[in-house]
């Protein structure tokens, strides 16, 4: 704990969040709260390989919740990866900002790379398209965690 300026403001004058979304593939009860149950035959190499694509863009519409009040969908992702840690597999996503639903969508829009219905380039067409309807369905929130902030 340290001692801020009177105008601090815990969500604007952070500089970078991280995200972290769970996914597991055999039957945990165990894990079931905590993260997400996908199909085991997902291709988690491809999806890494989709997720660098990220780096390249910073108008992330396509993963903005509709309606929102925001003036911008502009982020800058520094990391976007699957890691495997035993039973599950891991996503983590670090950007300066991130729009309502945008991991969530973004996860939801991977893993459809990842079980073959959308090839690379038609993820990097969704991230171009700019359409929120182009993107995957959103992942359910149980299994999306915030991992640190940084000021």
């Amino acid at each position: 704990i340290r001692k801020t300026t009177p105008n601090a403001h815990a969500r604007f004058n952070a500089l970078k969040r991280q995200y972290e979304y769970h996914v597991y593939t055999q039957k945990n009860p165990f894990l079931e709260q905590f993260a997400h149950r996908i199909s085991s035959d997902t291709d988690f190499e491809a999806m890494n390989v989709a997720a660098k694509y990220l780096f390249e863009y910073s108008d992330f519409t396509s993963f903005s919740k509709l309606h929102t009040d925001t003036k911008t969908n502009l982020c800058t992702v520094t990391r976007a990866e699957w890691q495997q840690q035993g039973e599950k597999w891991i996503f983590t996503i670090e950007a300066n900002r991130f729009l309502r639903n945008m991991v969530r969508a973004v996860v939801g829009t991977l893993l459809e790379v990842g079980r073959g219905k959308l090839s690379l380039q038609q993820f990097r067409d969704v991230i171009e398209n700019k359409n929120r309807c182009s993107a995957g369905t959103s992942m359910p929130a149980h299994a999306l965690f915030l991992e640190d902030v940084e000021y």
